[in-house]
């Protein structure tokens, strides 16, 4: 194994996996997948300092769409001042926009690690318990003793796939016709909005359905907390600066 691999399994996979054996041993009945949910839950709350800050930067920027279209058109034809005068606005606001996506890459490992965890199902790879972690004896695979976490169904992938589509509804709502330009960036940028918010609850749904049970009570347990979350942090902004695109809709 790389440095690399032992730095990663040490901050990261290693703890995750303990905080899993721990609440599998000591829930009533030993029940796997409402540790999955109660370790995810967790996990989001550690996190929430910087899905908060990624989650509020998106929304004061979507108020600001009226005055970015408003530079955009203005200096249509000098890039570097539209970049400045964009920055400016930004700067008016208290807005960093390279924060957002640093903070998003700072959760990328935890989350690929909770997935890892996960997708190791029920057997528990006893090198990397603590010595003061042991394995339980039983672990009750069937969720709330109704569904098999170790097993595939239709049913979770299902709603993993519905609960992405309302948690991407919410986080990348669809782009209005007077807010499209006709460029090659807004063409891209229509399609990838589409993309988010369609395919890729298919492509859960899909990939849900080669893996176990474990892995889409992940999903939806990740995805409900977005939704939950995302909707307070609207629910505040609107309080604060009114309906989100209230004053948006004049044509260009």
């Amino acid at each position: 194994m790389t440095i690399m691999s032992n730095i990663y399994n040490l901050v990261f996979f290693e703890p995750l996996l303990n905080g899993l054996v721990f609440l599998v041993k000591n829930l009533p009945y030993n029940d796997m997948g409402l540790a999955i949910i109660i370790l995810t839950i967790a996990v989001k709350f550690v996190i929430l300092p910087f899905t908060h800050k990624a989650t509020v930067t998106q929304v004061k920027m979507k108020k600001l769409e009226p005055e970015l279209r408003e530079i955009k058109n203005k200096h249509k034809n000098n890039s570097q001042e539209q970049a400045k005068k964009t920055m400016e606005l930004y700067k008016q606001h208290g807005i960093n926009p390279i924060s957002g996506v640093l903070t998003l890459f700072i959760q990328i490992p935890i989350i690929f690690a909770l997935y890892k965890v996960f997708l190791g199902g029920v057997s528990f790879n006893i090198d990397h318990l603590y010595s003061f972690i042991t394995a339980p004896e039983f672990v009750n695979v069937n969720f709330l003793g109704i569904l098999d976490v170790s097993k595939t169904s239709y049913v979770m992938p299902f709603l993993a796939a519905i609960t992405q589509f309302f948690q991407m509804k919410l986080a990348i709502p669809p782009i209005k016709k007077h807010e499209m330009g006709n460029t090659f960036k807004d063409n891209l940028a229509k399609s990838m909005n589409v993309q988010m918010r369609y395919v890729m609850p298919v492509f859960i749904f899909f990939i849900g359905l080669k893996l176990s049970s474990a892995i889409a009570i992940y999903w939806t347990t990740m995805n409900v907390f977005a939704i939950v979350h995302e909707a307070i942090v609207r629910k505040k902004a609107e309080k604060l600066y009114g309906e989100p695109n209230k004053n948006n809709n004049h044509t260009s």
